[in-house]
C-alpha cells in the first residue's frame, strides 16, 4: 500500500498558489467569449442548437456553422465566436447521434440535410436576422451536408465555406460565393478540395455576381488544428464580409484554446506541487514484474489486439460496435492489448479500499483538469443519458492497458517515467496505425491517433503525482472512457 510522503516545501506551496491564479484566469478569459453577445440555447425537432449575435444587432446575416464527424457545437465555437462579435447571427447545431443530440447517427445521408435545414430554419426564425440573407459553414462531414445544402438549395444560401471538405455536387453556379480551405498537413483533403474547386469552374476573385471561387491552403495545420487558427478564422469572416458587406468592426480574436491549455496546465503543476500529501509508491517499485515480459507484454498485445480485430472484421463490421462508432472498435482493441500486457507482464494483487478511493480522486481530478473548462472550448464533456450508459462497460475495457501501465510506472523516477511514456507512445501509435490500414472501417482513427501521446502524457502526470498502480488504472479508466464517449458518435 502506499503511503503519503513528506510535508509541503514553500517552493511547492507558491507553485500551488501560482497554479490556482492560472485557473482562474483561465476561466475568465474563456468565459469572456461570450461579453456582449446574445447566447439562446434551442433544441427544435430534436436538434440540439446554439444560437448566438451580437447584442443590439438587426436585420444582421446568418450562418448556419455544421460540424464535422466526431465533433459538435462546441468546437465550431471559434467560428462562431468570431462571426457573432462581428455582426452575424450563428447558428451551431449537433448531427445526429454527436454531442447532445441522443438520436443515433445512420448512414442516411438525408438525415444530415434535415438537421441542417431544421437549423437554418431556427436562424432564420431569430428576431435579429435577415432571412433573407444567410450563409453556410462546414467542416469536414459538415462541409459535405453544407455543400450540398447550398447546391439543392441555391437561392437560400447566399455563400458556403467548407473546412477540410468532403465532398457535394458543385457546378460553375452553385454554390454561390463558395470558399475552399485546407490545412497542408492533410494533403488528401487539400486534393480533394482542389478537385472541387475546379468543378466549380475554378478561383475567381469577383464576387459581384455571387460566382467568387477560393482555396485557401493554411500552413502547418491538419484536419483537428485548423478550426483553432486564426487564419482559417479570419479567412472565412473576410469572405463573408465581401458577400454581405462588413457588419460591424471587431477586434475579437479567438484564444480559448490557448486559454484551456493553461488552464490544464495550471491543474496539472498544481498536483505536482501537492504530491508530498498523495501516495507515494515508491516502496512497492518493481513489485509483481515478470520479466522482461513486463515491457515487452505491451508490443505483444498490440500485435494480438491488432491480429484479433483483423479477423473479426472478416466477418462483421467493427465501426458500431457498443453502438458507438469507432469508439467501440477502439475499446475492444485496447482490452486485448492491456489484458495481454497484464496477464503477462505482472503478477496481481488485489486493490485496498484506499487505492480504490483514490481512483476516485484521479477520475475526479482528471475530469475536472481536462475536462470540465473543455465543454465551453471544444468538447461536449457534459454527456447525455444515452452516452453514460456505455460509460461504465467502455471503462472495463479501458482498465487492464491502463492498470497495467500503472504498474509499470509504480514508484519509478522523473526520466523513467519519460521513457515508459515514449515507450507506450511508439507502440501504441503503431499499432493503432497498422490497424487503420488492415481495418478500414476503423479509418477515421488515423485522425485521432496524434492525440494519443498527449493523453497518456496527462496521464503519465498524474500518476506521477498520485503514485498507486491500482488508483491509476481505475481513475484513469474511468476518465478514458468518458473523453471516448464525448468524442465518437452514436451509432444505431
Amino acid at each position: 500500500m502506499a503511503k503519503i510522503r513528506a510535508k509541503l516545501s514553500p517552493v511547492r506551496l507558491a507553485l500551488a498558489l501560482l497554479a490556482l491564479v492560472v485557473i482562474a484566469v483561465s476561466w475568465r478569459q474563456v468565459l469572456a467569449a461570450s461579453s456582449g453577445l446574445v447566447v439562446r440555447q434551442v433544441d427544435q425537432a430534436g436538434v440540439p442548437l446554439r444560437f448566438m449575435v451580437a447584442e443590439g444587432a438587426q436585420n444582421a446575416p446568418g450562418v448556419v456553422i455544421a460540424h464535422g464527424f466526431s465533433g459538435s457545437r462546441q468546437l465550431m465555437l471559434a467560428y462562431g465566436y468570431t462571426l457573432a462579435h462581428a455582426g452575424y447571427g450563428v447558428a451551431l447545431l449537433d448531427f445526429a447521434g454527436h454531442g447532445a443530440n441522443a438520436t443515433p447517427l445512420t448512414p442516411d445521408a438525408p438525415v444530415l440535410a434535415d438537421e441542417l435545414a431544421v437549423a437554418t430554419a431556427v436562424l432564420q426564425s431569430q428576431p435579429e436576422i435577415d432571412p433573407t440573407q444567410l450563409a453556410v459553414l462546414g467542416h469536414s462531414m459538415g462541409s459535405g451536408a453544407s455543400m450540398q445544402a447550398a447546391v439543392d438549395h441555391g437561392e437560400l444560401y447566399r455563400a458556403a465555406v467548407a473546412i477540410s471538405p468532403t465532398g457535394a455536387d458543385v457546378s460553375p453556379a452553385f454554390p454561390r460565393n463558395f470558399l475552399l480551405m485546407a490545412g497542408s498537413l492533410e494533403a488528401p483533403f487539400v486534393a480533394n478540395a482542389q478537385d472541387l474547386l475546379a468543378r466549380a469552374g475554378g478561383a475567381n476573385p469577383d464576387l459581384s455576381a455571387d460566382l467568387g471561387r477560393a482555396l485557401v491552403v493554411v500552413p502547418n495545420a491538419e484536419h483537428i488544428s485548423i478550426l483553432f487558427r486564426w487564419l482559417s478564422h479570419s479567412t472565412a469572416l473576410d469572405w463573408l464580409n465581401r458577400v454581405f458587406g462588413v457588419q460591424r468592426a471587431s477586434d475579437y480574436r479567438d484564444t480559448r484554446i490557448i486559454w484551456y491549455g493553461l488552464h490544464l496546465a495550471g491543474w496539472l503543476v498544481g498536483l505536482l506541487a501537492l504530491s508530498p500529501l498523495l501516495p507515494d509508491g515508491r516502496v512497492q517499485r518493481g513489485l509483481g514484474r515478470r520479466r522482461p515480459w513486463y515491457w515487452l507484454g505491451l508490443g505483444v498485445g498490440v500485435a494480438a489486439g491488432t491480429a484479433v480485430l483483423w479477423l473479426l472484421s472478416q466477418g462483421f463490421s467493427l465501426t458500431a460496435v457498443g453502438g458507438l462508432a469507432v469508439g467501440g472498435g477502439l475499446g475492444m482493441w485496447f482490452f486485448i492489448v492491456g489484458l495481454v500486457w497484464l496477464l503477462t507482464g505482472f503478477r496481481l494483487t488485489l486493490p485496498t479500499w484506499r487505492s480504490t478511493a483514490w481512483g476516485a480522486a484521479v477520475f475526479a481530478f482528471l475530469w475536472l483538469a481536462f475536462g470540465l473548462l473543455s465543454q465551453w472550448v471544444w468538447l461536449p464533456w457534459f454527456l447525455i443519458p444515452a452516452r453514460l450508459l456505455r460509460w461504465l462497460p467502455l471503462a472495463v475495457a479501458f482498465f487492464p492497458w491502463l492498470l497495467a501501465a500503472g504498474l509499470v510506472n509504480q514508484g519509478a523516477g522523473g526520466w523513467q517515467r519519460l521513457g515508459w511514456w515514449a515507450w507506450q507512445c511508439v507502440v501504441l501509435v503503431s499499432g493503432l496505425l497498422a490497424l487503420v490500414f488492415l481495418v478500414r472501417d476503423l479509418f477515421f482513427l488515423a485522425l485521432v491517433v496524434p492525440v494519443i501521446p498527449i493523453v497518456v502524457g496527462i496521464l503519465a502526470l498524474t500518476g506521477a503525482a498520485i503514485d498507486d498502480a491500482w488508483a491509476y488504472g481505475l481513475g484513469s479508466a474511468l476518465f478514458f472512457s468518458w473523453l471516448i464517449l464525448a468524442v465518437f458518435p452514436l451509432v444505431g
